[in-house]
């Protein structure tokens, strides 16, 4: 393992804490409906629990409601109640085959919490990043000692490393802003 090494994996798993960061805030509900809301809902589909876009066609009906069309008729209890079940609070009607998913209007209080929870999101990512930067630090450390690399390419890659980790943290920066601003913009 070279520094070249330890960069280059430090930046890899930097760039999978801003991707699941990016999962993570595509899941929190803004008062506009759109269909990545239901992706993390499971179903139970023949036993196995299956997301509902593998079982279903996801839709949006208009500005606040979502579509879920199963590809199956017998699903639509099964879906309709893994909806109401989960953590999103939204209450389904079912016409026909189709399900009717209300994204009801936030009020200026939710706003304000939903807020608090994508910052609790944006340092949980911050902290994730901070710790990739000093289990690269110490990875170099040890090819210091190993005498595989020296305290020049060390000190170099360290710093290399921190700015990594600068770029990171201030991507997550503007990633929580524009997600602040879609959730405060009524």
């Amino acid at each position: 393992m070279s520094t070249a090494d330890v960069k280059k994996n430090a930046d890899q798993k930097m760039q999978k804490s801003i991707e699941t960061l990016r999962a993570n805030l595509a899941k929190v509900r803004t008062g506009r409906a759109h269909t990545g809301i239901l992706d993390h809902i499971m179903v139970d589909y023949y036993g196995s629990p299956t997301q509902i876009t593998q079982v279903a066609n996801v839709t949006l009906v208009d500005a606040r409601t979502i579509g879920v069309q199963p590809w199956e008729k017998k699903m639509v209890g099964v879906i309709e109640k893994a909806i109401r079940e989960s953590d999103l609070g939204f209450n389904p009607s079912t016409q026909g085959d189709l399900i009717r998913v209300p994204t009801p209007a936030l009020t200026e209080e939710r706003r304000k919490e939903i807020v608090k929870m994508v910052k609790g999101e944006a340092e949980d990512a911050k902290i994730a990043i901070r710790n990739i930067r000093r289990d690269a630090n110490e990875s170099l450390k040890k090819l210091v000692k190993d005498k595989i690399c020296s305290e020049d390419d060390e000190r170099r890659t360290q710093e290399e490393v921190q700015k990594l980790t600068d770029k990171f943290v201030i991507e997550v920066d503007k990633l929580i802003s524009d997600k602040e601003k879609e959730i405060m913009t009524v």
